[in-house]
């Protein structure tokens, strides 16, 4: 009798195990639920950017934040507005749909009076001193569809907020080195399909940095997380920024995104 019961007992928890696998989507399925949330047509953004060295040190720089979406690509800009060593410094990227094109990223530094094009080689390299890399800042809240193979891990949570741990690998070594990571854990909250934390590893295998997004509300309509950091476990640096000012209902000239613009900056 008591066998019989054990593998009744055994039947049901493996049933149940396959229900509950059965009841978290696929990574592709998240993949596409993230990158189709209504993020509006474009967007108009303040940026305070803190940066935080390992023994306290703080630099604060204020941005200026633009992107419009199209049918067939998204352009964005960051315009640097102080303090006075990095104001005008200007990002510039169009990420194009077609994934079997090259995004195109400029960065434009006053000083030098020159503009640097970031390559694909160059996307895993740090923005101006923060533990973001130019890829990262252009995805913005989007996940890779490109780069990454996703697989669903299992059901977190995270400040309090249900979530799915999704697990991202390169589908390349190519991509991996390119993007500076082995391995990437993402927490999306599939109640506004939206990415709360991510766990970054180095090509080594090695714990590199973390990433939260905090404070997520709805602007016009829209749900905009408010603020964002990241630790780098390495160095004990950190990064933090808070947003305000969302404006998703002012239009953006077109002429906004342009090399010329990007020297223009502010002035």
């Amino acid at each position: 009798m008591k066998k019989v019961q054990y593998i009744t007992l055994f039947i049901a928890l493996f049933i149940a195990s396959i229900a509950i696998g059965q009841s978290l989507p696929s990574g592709e399925d998240i993949l596409r639920n993230v990158n189709e949330r209504n993020e509006g047509e474009h967007q108009i953004q303040d940026l305070k950017m803190t940066l935080i060295n390992k023994k306290g040190k703080t630099q604060i720089r204020d941005i200026k934040s633009y992107r419009k979406d199209y049918d067939n690509q998204r352009k964005s800009i960051l315009i640097f507005t102080t303090p006075s060593n990095v104001r005008n410094t200007a990002f510039m990227s169009y990420d194009y749909n077609d994934e079997t094109k090259d995004d195109d990223q400029w960065l434009y530094l006053p000083a030098l009076r020159k503009t640097r094009r970031i390559s694909a080689a160059n996307r895993g390299d740090y923005f101006l001193g923060t533990d973001f890399t130019y890829e990262d800042i252009k995805l913005g809240t989007k996940m890779s569809a490109s780069d990454y193979n996703y697989k669903t891990i299992k059901e977190e949570t995270i400040d309090g907020h249900p979530c799915i741990l999704v697990e991202a690998i390169p589908k390349t070594n190519k991509i991996a080195r390119e993007l500076g990571y082995s391995k990437v854990h993402q927490w999306v909250d599939r109640g506004v399909w939206m990415v709360r934390q991510t766990k970054y590893w180095d090509i080594a295998g090695n714990d590199l940095k973390t990433t939260y997004v905090k404070d997520i509300k709805k602007v016009q309509g829209i749900w905009t997380f408010q603020a964002l950091e990241a630790t780098n476990h390495k160095n004990n640096h950190k990064t933090n920024m808070i947003f305000g000012n969302s404006d998703y209902n002012t239009a953006i000239d077109d002429e906004l995104f342009s090399e010329e613009s990007l020297v223009r900056g502010v002035n």
